[in-house]
């Protein structure tokens, strides 16, 4: 946000100086020091390295990283463009469901990384944790899974598959041998299935899918737009509110956030109401330890 495009309130703001400027959704998750995994790489990325020291290459050798790998919870775009910038870099791992990786190669993105860097594609476990990177020992490092989620292929993929086909989207679930503590991300939900509704409330700290107060609030701006269940996500009007409130988190962060949204603006009824059931909008630079 701003949007290059928009002129909704909150971009006007944000031109103005009256809202900071966001960029596009991107986590990045650590247990052992220099070893970072992002959830997510958006076009922004090189920008968020920047912001984030934590991210930056040490001094020696001249090129290098403590980024290892990028999980990718779909294929939208504003999750997988920013994979191309990585192919100045290392062989890097990627992990997604064998329906993400086929839609990205639509994009050309494993012909691309092939062709400078290389990537080795891991398909994420959906039953039991796993070691997240094989090189740390059990005591040491993250344990992951993969949590399915309802959704389909991105608008990109053509032929489109059957409607059978699974594992176009997904949230993930991490997990510190250390503490034993459990960190949900999850930016694209279009239905709380039992899967996702066991995540949610064994986590002691929950990122999840803020990308729209109401359903229909981008027709406001576009009109006949999409409402955001068409889109793939639930609101938070009319479901995360109330669900991540009821929640034993201690963290709740709404994420994914879309230049549209009321709670953007301080102060806003929206804003209030969200504040109000304990929950925190998520901004550039949010940092917090389990």
């Amino acid at each position: 946000m701003p949007q290059w495009n928009c002129s909704c309130p909150n971009c006007q703001a944000a031109r103005r100086g009256v809202l900071p400027h966001l960029t596009q959704s991107s986590v990045a998750v650590s247990e052992e020091p220099d070893r970072w995994f992002l959830i997510n790489a958006s076009p922004d990325f090189p920008t968020q390295v920047t912001g984030f020291p934590e991210l930056h290459p040490k001094t020696k050798p001249p090129r290098n990283s403590p980024i290892r790998g990028v999980l990718l919870t779909n294929s939208d775009l504003d999750h997988i463009l920013g994979v191309f910038s990585l192919r100045e870099g290392e062989r890097i791992t990627l992990y997604a469901t064998s329906a993400v990786r086929d839609s990205t190669s639509q994009l050309g993105l494993e012909k691309t990384l092939n062709a400078f860097c290389g990537a080795n594609w891991q398909e994420p476990p959906t039953k039991d944790f796993e070691p997240l990177d094989v090189n740390s020992t059990p005591e040491t490092g993250l344990r992951y899974k993969a949590i399915e989620l309802p959704g389909g292929p991105p608008r990109f993929h053509v032929p489109k598959p059957p409607a059978a086909t699974r594992g176009h989207s997904v949230a993930y679930l991490f997990e510190t041998p250390r503490t034993r503590h459990r960190l949900l991300v999850a930016p694209d939900v279009g239905t709380v299935n039992p899967a996702l509704q066991a995540a949610l409330e064994s986590a002691e700290a929950v990122l999840f899918d803020g990308t729209f107060w109401s359903g229909d609030e981008l027709r406001a701006v576009r009109p006949g737009a999409p409402e955001a269940t068409e889109m793939g996500h639930v609101t938070i009007k009319d479901c995360s509110l109330k669900l991540l409130a009821g929640l034993r988190a201690k963290k709740k962060i709404l994420i994914h956030i879309n230049n549209t949204n009321p709670i953007l603006m301080e102060g806003s009824p929206e804003r209030l109401a969200v504040e109000a059931a304990g929950l925190t909008v998520g901004w550039d630079g949010l940092e917090f330890e389990l």
